[in-house]
């Protein structure tokens, strides 16, 4: 599982959303709209993909 990776891609804008999912987006090393992040695939990232699913694309 250490060599796994997920890309996560921010797709719609962060006007509007919860200040603590801006920071979840921000911890994801997301900066603005279509950036892309390699992470580990662990369950703490999974956890904050979830939790901002609406605003980002998950693959791999």
């Amino acid at each position: 599982m250490a060599d796994k990776k997920v890309k996560v891609t921010l797709v719609k804008s962060l006007i509007g959303t919860k200040q603590s999912h801006r920071a979840t987006v921000r911890g994801l090393g997301l900066r603005r709209l279509n950036s892309t992040a390699e992470l580990q695939d662990t369950p703490a990232v999974r956890g904050m993909i979830n939790k901002v699913a609406y605003l980002v694309k998950c693959e791999g």
